[in-house]
């Protein structure tokens, strides 16, 4: 963990011009002593080349989605959101909405893990508890209910709710599948899975993961024997390792990066649209009389950044300013307002809130690799609000640290944290639940967004996720939208687009905008 103040800053522009120099990448301490790996992947090996580690096995703590294509290939759920964002089935050959309130759904036939063992109704029902029980799941924000799981016969059964869920196909696609008597309200860092792929070797210190293809799966067999997961927090490493071809496959790349590797008679480079929404988001814990808690400081402090410099000269155009509190690729987002830079009237405003030049003092923290050229946009957010009277200090976390305790308010006290939230269902209802509808019942179990407790937001929300009419839902969603905009929960937002790199002698690899792929459809050529 790094941490420092606006006097060891740059100027913007000279922070801009030396982080050009550098390719792009700001300095990450300690992390600068990770090396690459030594070696070339054989002809039935896929090596991926990961920028955050891979803490666990499944997701109940984590939707990482590079992570989540791996742990995919492990473990699945009934349904997968498909390239379309539209459901598709896995697990269930039947997921069908029969009643207002009641989900009719099959396991397919013959489905099992990689033991033998068959995939039954009550490793459906576990799994739901489990991701209900564990403490700050991220998942668990995404379920207005947790629906309860009624078995009709062996392999059919109802998901039964007390109000309508009518997304649950969407949000059914999440929850990964484990045996009942092993599955706990915890990360699991072993265990056997239905997916194509079995776990040889695991080291979660190192991020360093060996997968195999598994003989008994119960579905199509994986184009390529053996897949190698490496954690590789420099960027720069990463991109040597693939021009070198030491590895195959690597994403969330820095506009710097993607320049390198374009062009590259051996490099493949895919790009798409994405689901997922970067943010310098607010901390709702602040106390009554705390500036922050006034929305009139949050907004007036909106004023300092900005935003086209960071997004033309950091992300080279390789991003969007948010234009709403969701993605404006989800379904169902509307625009709501925008972000302007205008340092004048930050100060005016922070003067008319009662905040004097000076006054205010801003911690903001964030975990290396959120977002690609993630110090430099720090170190350029602090310059900016020093310029309107701001003082600021960073707090820079190393990846699989405690940031996490953090975010939920049990680990140290912050103002702003440098966050990005990922919407696996693709649709705008789930991201409003996710981020705004959580209940002052979920701050007390620390399952909220940074804490963010608006009631009557919360019950818009629930209205709009339990509404099964298309056209009222819509109405309750784009509502919703504005008024969460009208609390000014970031100092910042932006959309960032998903981008992939690959070694040419990788096949059919096709990068989805939920920043994830099939890893079973991949295959290698052989030299």
């Amino acid at each position: 963990m790094t941490t420092w103040s606006g006097a060891q800053a740059v100027s913007r522009r000279g922070l801009l011009r030396a982080g050009a120099a550098a390719g792009g990448l700001g300095a990450l301490g300690a992390l600068g002593a990770c090396a690459g790996p030594t070696g070339s992947p054989g002809g039935d090996t896929l090596v991926l080349a990961l920028n955050r580690s891979l803490v666990s096995l499944d997701n109940k703590l984590n939707q990482f989605e590079a992570a989540v294509t791996v742990q995919r290939a492990v473990r699945q759920a009934l349904t997968r959101i498909g390239p379309d964002l539209t459901p598709r089935p896995v697990l269930a050959e039947r997921f069908e909405l029969t009643a207002p309130t009641e989900w009719t759904v099959r396991l397919r036939a013959g489905v099992r893990y990689s033991d033998g063992t068959p995939v039954t109704v009550a490793d459906v029902a576990t799994a739901l508890e489990m991701y209900r029980s564990v403490n700050g799941s991220f998942l668990a924000t995404f379920f207005q209910e947790w629906p309860e799981v009624v078995p009709l016969d062996a392999r059919t059964f109802l998901l039964r709710s007390r109000n309508p869920l009518p997304t649950l196909d969407y949000l059914m696609a999440n929850i990964l599948i484990t045996p009942a008597a092993a599955n706990r309200p915890e990360e699991l860092q072993d265990g056997v899975g239905s997916g194509p792929y079995v776990v040889t070797a695991a080291n979660r210190g190192t991020g360093d993961y060996s997968l195999a293809a598994n003989p008994r799966y119960w579905g199509t067999p994986p184009r390529t024997r053996r897949v190698e997961v490496r954690f590789l927090p420099e960027e720069s490493n990463r991109v040597v390792s693939l021009r070198s071809g030491e590895v195959d496959v690597i994403d969330t790349l820095s506009p710097d990066s993607a320049d390198q590797l374009r062009g590259l008679s051996q490099v493949r480079m895919q790009t798409t649209g994405g689901t997922r929404i970067n943010q310098l988001f607010y901390n709702f814990r602040k106390p009554a009389g705390h500036p922050l808690s006034d929305p009139r400081v949050r907004r007036a402090l909106t004023f300092a950044i900005d935003g086209r410099q960071l997004v033309d000269d950091v992300f080279t155009g390789s991003v969007a300013q948010a234009t709403g509190p969701v993605p404006d690729t989800l379904a169902g987002a509307v625009r709501t307002g925008e972000y302007v830079h205008d340092p004048r009237r930050a100060r005016e405003e922070l003067a008319a809130a009662g905040v004097r030049d000076g006054e205010l003092k801003l911690r903001i923290i964030w975990e290396t690799g959120e977002f690609p050229n993630d110090t430099m946009v720090m170190e350029a957010v602090l310059q900016m609000l020093r310029d309107v009277g701001v003082r600021a200090e960073l707090q820079q976390f190393e990846p699989g640290g405690d940031i996490s305790q953090w975010r939920q308010g049990r680990g140290g006290d912050w103002d702003v944290i440098g966050n990005g939230f990922s919407t696996p269902t693709a649709l705008a209802a789930s991201a409003l639940q996710g981020m705004f509808g959580s209940t002052p019942e979920d701050e007390r179990s620390r399952d909220t967004y940074q804490g963010y407790v608006f009631p009557h937001i919360a019950e818009l929300v629930r209205r709009a996720t339990s509404e099964v009419d298309p056209r009222m839902r819509h109405e309750l969603v784009s509502r919703a939208q504005r008024e969460v905009w009208n609390t000014w929960p970031c100092l910042w937002a932006f959309v960032p687009r998903v981008v992939l790199a690959q070694r040419a002698r990788v096949q059919d690899l096709s990068l989805e905008p939920t920043n994830s792929y099939e890893l079973a459809a991949a295959g290698v050529s052989t030299p």
